[in-house]
């Protein structure tokens, strides 16, 4: 599918699936704007994508999306382009061994995993809604299955103990329910919300975490998809005609899948929205 004309932002861009779903935008001919924490390595991959697709219609927004602050000026630097945005990736992500704060106090997974897409999707919102028909995809994973509720009276894992799969699994069902809530929310507007599992891919997530996650992640990446293999429901979902009014789905090798049960709580989406506008200041 052509996107010449469109316009695409991706998250989490310099590595993973988020570079081979960032390349895939601009192959396809959408003017491309990445979010990426380190500017050197934004720069890199933006040349490469330059000279693999022949696209020049790159962009760089360099941002930190565990700190707030940034997260809106970065959501200030695109509006203030005055561009459309028919296309939100949100891929950014990041999995610990142990408990970490952000500058604004709060659990750094659940910050960049979840509050972050939260934020920067409903600054860029009305954008968004304009530019219809648009659409959001969000990066979950079947990991939610690790986590059976949303921990409202634990949301910085204070009372509860650190275990790196239920901190990340917690992060990931925020993403389903929050995206459930968000669709529901945009009914009518021409824009649609979904999320996926990409799989088991070889990535840069868990690298963060010393000498012990680089050797994790060495040791399981040849069991792991590639990175291009991962980003395909992301890629499918952005621009299939297929899947053109579809929303609030949760999608899995480009076909839907129902998630547990517990990603399904209507009341509990609810609740996740109004607590993370509160959270990010929304309120």
């Amino acid at each position: 599918m052509s996107l010449k004309g469109k316009v695409a932002v991706v998250t989490g861009a310099t590595s993973g699936i988020g570079s081979a779903t960032a390349e895939a935008m601009a192959a396809q001919g959408a003017e491309l704007f990445i979010v990426c924490r380190s500017a050197d390595k934004g720069k890199a991959l933006l040349d490469a994508i330059r000279q693999k697709t022949g696209n020049s219609d790159l962009h760089m927004i360099v941002a930190d999306l565990s700190v707030q602050a940034d997260v809106r000026r970065a959501a200030e630097e695109f509006l203030n382009t005055g561009k459309p945005l028919h296309l939100l990736i949100n891929n950014a992500g990041v999995i610990y061994t142990e408990r970490k704060l952000t500058a604004d106090g709060l659990e750094e997974t659940f910050a960049v995993n979840h509050l972050a897409y939260f934020l920067f999707t409903e600054l860029l919102r009305e954008r968004i809604v304009e530019s219809a028909p648009a659409r959001i995809v969000s990066v979950s994973s079947g990991a939610h299955a690790f986590c059976k509720e949303i921990y409202f009276d634990d949301l910085n894992f204070e009372k509860r103990p650190y275990k790196t799969f239920e901190v990340y699994g917690h992060s990931k069902l925020a993403n389903i329910l929050w995206t459930r809530e968000l669709a529901r929310q945009l009914e009518g507007t021409g824009v649609t919300a979904n999320c996926v599992h990409p799989g088991a891919v070889r990535s840069g997530l868990g690298k963060s975490n010393g000498l012990l996650g680089k050797v994790m992640t060495a040791l399981v990446a040849p069991f792991f998809q590639s990175p291009e293999k991962g980003a395909s429901t992301s890629i499918y979902l952005a621009t299939s005609p297929e899947v053109e009014g579809v929303s609030g789905k949760y999608f899995a090798k480009c076909k839907p899948l129902e998630p547990k049960p517990w990603a399904k709580d209507d009341a509990a989406a609810k609740k996740l929205w109004d607590v993370s506008r509160e959270l990010v200041g929304l309120d």
